[in-house]
C-alpha cells in the first residue's frame, strides 16, 4: 500500500517540474497563438540558455547574472530567427518545420563545439540549497523556488495580457491576425516581440532547470515534446491554458514515472489524445 507522504511528495515534485515546463510552454504557447509558427527550435532556446547560465556563473558566481544574460542572449537569437528567417515563411507550416529544426540540429552542434559533450549542472545559490521540512516531510527549497518563480512568472503575463493595450493587441492577433492588422495593429512587430518574448522565457527556464535537471548535450529535443504537448492540450495562445497543461502534463509525467515506470509516456499521451479527440482545440483554446 502507497503511503500518503509517497502522494504528497509525488504531487509536490510533479507541480515543480510543471512549473519549469510553464517557463518553456508559454512563451511557446504565445508564439503559436499569435504567428501560428511550428518552432522546432525552442528547445534549443532551453538549452542554449542553460549552457549561456553555466558559462555566466562560471565567470561571475552570480545565479541571478546567469540568468539574465541567459535569457537576454537567447532573446536576441530569437529575435533574428523571426526577423531574418521565419518571416519570410508565412502560412508555410512545412516551411518552418523544416527551418526550425534545422536551426534546432546547428544549435546543437554548436553547443556540442563550444561546451562539449559532457553534462555539467549550474550550482544552486546557496540560500536555495537545503529543504524545508514539514512534519516528517522535507521539501527542497529549490524545487518550491521554481514554483514561486513560475507563479510570479504567470502573474506579470496576466497582467500584461489582460490589462494593458499591448495585451489587447496580442488578444487580438491571437483571435484574428487579420483582422487585427485591418484595425492598424502592427501584428509583424508584435510578432516580432512575442517571439522574443518566448526565446526569454525558454532560456530562462534552461537556466533555472539547468541546475535542476542539469545541462547537457540532447536536452532540447527531451524537453521539445512536453512544451507541445503543454501547448495543444492547453489551446493555442492561452495563458491559463499554458497553467492548466504545464501542472497536468508535470503531474502526469510524474506518477506515470513513478507508479509505471514502464508505461511512463503511455500515462502521459493517451490522456492528451483522450483530451484533444472530446475537445480539438484543447482545454481553453477556442475554434
Amino acid at each position: 500500500m502507497v503511503s500518503s507522504e509517497f502522494w504528497i511528495i509525488q504531487t509536490f515534485n510533479g507541480l515543480s517540474y510543471g512549473a519549469l515546463l510553464f517557463l518553456l510552454a508559454s512563451g511557446l504557447s504565445l508564439i503559436f497563438g499569435v504567428m501560428r509558427v511550428v518552432n522546432l527550435a525552442h528547445g534549443s532556446y532551453f538549452m542554449l540558455g542553460g549552457y549561456v547560465g553555466l558559462s555566466v556563473v562560471w565567470r561571475t558566481g552570480s545565479f541571478a547574472a546567469a540568468v539574465l544574460a541567459g535569457a537576454v542572449a537567447i532573446g536576441l537569437i530569437g529575435i533574428a530567427m523571426e526577423r531574418l528567417f521565419l518571416r519570410r515563411l508565412p502560412g508555410q507550416t512545412l516551411g518552418q518545420v523544416l527551418m526550425t529544426i534545422g536551426f534546432a540540429l546547428i544549435f546543437q552542434d554548436l553547443a556540442l563545439l563550444i561546451w562539449g559533450g559532457d553534462p555539467y549542472s549550474i550550482p544552486v545559490p546557496r540560500f536555495l540549497q537545503g529543504a524545508v521540512r514539514a512534519g516528517a516531510l522535507s521539501f527542497p527549497t529549490y524545487r518550491i523556488f521554481i514554483i514561486v518563480v513560475a507563479v510570479v512568472v504567470a502573474a506579470l503575463l496576466w497582467l500584461a495580457l489582460d490589462r494593458t493595450r499591448v495585451g489587447a493587441r496580442i488578444r487580438a492577433a491571437v483571435d484574428d491576425g487579420e483582422m487585427a492588422q485591418g484595425v492598424g495593429i502592427n501584428v509583424p512587430t508584435l510578432s516580432l516581440a512575442v517571439f522574443g518574448l518566448g526565446a526569454c522565457l525558454a532560456a530562462a527556464g534552461g537556466v533555472i532547470g539547468g541546475a535542476f535537471l542539469g545541462v547537457y548535450p540532447g536536452a532540447d529535443f527531451e524537453v521539445l515534446p512536453y512544451a507541445f504537448v503543454v501547448v495543444i492540450v492547453g489551446g493555442l495562445g492561452s495563458l491559463p491554458g499554458a497553467m492548466v497543461g504545464s501542472l497536468l502534463v508535470g503531474l502526469l509525467d510524474n506518477f506515470g514515472k513513478a507508479l509505471f515506470p514502464e508505461l511512463s509516456y503511455f500515462t502521459l499521451f493517451a490522456p492528451m489524445a483522450l483530451i484533444l479527440a472530446l475537445r480539438p482545440t484543447g482545454l481553453f483554446g477556442r475554434a
